[in-house]
């Protein structure tokens, strides 16, 4: 399949390209740099709507993952605007011009995320559930409701809500390493929130496997099937490290560290079940914590 992959040079992008590559799957990257735009690239200005509609003919599929990191700096209204627009009007724009074309590919999988469903405490939350409330699921909502274009278009489009990804290179694992590996490491809050996660190698895994799975559409939750309180996280992190998890973080002090950003990621409580990924036949190669965070950080058992 000829993919075209936005936000292809981040952790998920660049992770999801070396294994469509490994197929054979020839990839074309859509970037924002001119400069870089050589024949298997295109350029796009998502925040300028600019795209070159024409340069998408002949696609199989897409694989859109571009947006402002939600992890990176304080939540002020700038930062939000971007996070919002970056995944808003860049999908819309890139929909758009999709169902412009006179043969569009068959299937879009764009990037959502599990900020879809809120915080919802113990309830567990499927592909079904309704979205929930805050900052994050209205982005989500809105981030869905831009393919429709796409949609509309007879492209089977996928939104792939994804957990919270399983890497040292990068996202919310590779913050935690430095005070872990010092001893530092602790409960935030209560340590009773969930944690929906997901291996970043799975989550390569079923962005291919989404791609060619024909009755696979909609919303899908990519995220291990065996989500962790942050308790779990915390001693299991720790274990795996051989390092003491004495240091608890209270809510206060992460409000006070991280403003806004504190209740609607570290604090927040979203235990999703990866339902229509398991039913269309996906299989984890890392469904456990300790395995993934093993694997991950090159732990073998018994090291």
């Amino acid at each position: 399949m000829k993919v075209l992959v936005s936000g292809s040079t981040g952790l998920v992008g660049a992770e999801v390209v070396s294994g469509l590559a490994r197929n054979g799957h020839p990839i074309i990257r859509l970037v924002r740099a001119r400069s870089s735009a050589e024949d298997s690239s295109v350029f796009w200005d998502p925040a300028g709507g600019m795209l070159d509609a024409a340069s998408l003919e002949g696609l199989d599929g897409v694989v859109h993952l571009a947006g402002e990191n939600v992890s990176t700096g304080r939540w002020t209204q700038e930062k939000k605007a971007r996070i919002r627009d970056s995944r808003v009007k860049g999908t819309r724009l890139l929909c758009e011009a999709l169902a412009r074309l006179a043969r569009p590919p068959k299937v879009a999988v764009c990037a959502s995320a599990i900020g879809f469903y809120g915080s919802r405490g113990d309830e567990v939350v499927q592909e079904a559930s309704t979205s929930g409330s805050g900052f994050l699921a209205e982005v989500c909502k809105d981030w869905e409701a831009a393919t429709q274009p796409a949609v509309e278009r007879g492209i089977r489009v996928v939104n792939l809500r994804i957990g919270v990804v399983l890497s040292p290179l990068g996202g919310a694992l590779s913050k935690m390493l430095f005070p872990f590996r010092m001893g530092m490491g602790g409960v935030i809050g209560n340590g009773r929130q969930w944690l929906s996660w997901i291996d970043l190698e799975d989550l390569a895994e079923a962005v291919r496997h989404v791609l060619t799975a024909e009755a696979v559409w909609g919303p899908v939750n990519a995220v291990s099937p065996n989500p962790a309180t942050n308790r779990e996280f915390t001693k299991t992190l720790g274990r795996v490290l051989s390092r003491p998890t004495v240091f608890p973080m209270p809510s206060f002090a992460a409000r006070l560290a991280f403003g806004e950003m504190a209740d609607e990621l570290l604090l927040s409580s979203t235990r999703v079940e990866p339902r229509r990924l398991i039913e269309s036949g996906f299989e984890f190669r890392h469904p456990t914590l300790e395995g993934s965070l093993r694997h991950q950080l090159d732990k073998p058992m018994g090291h």
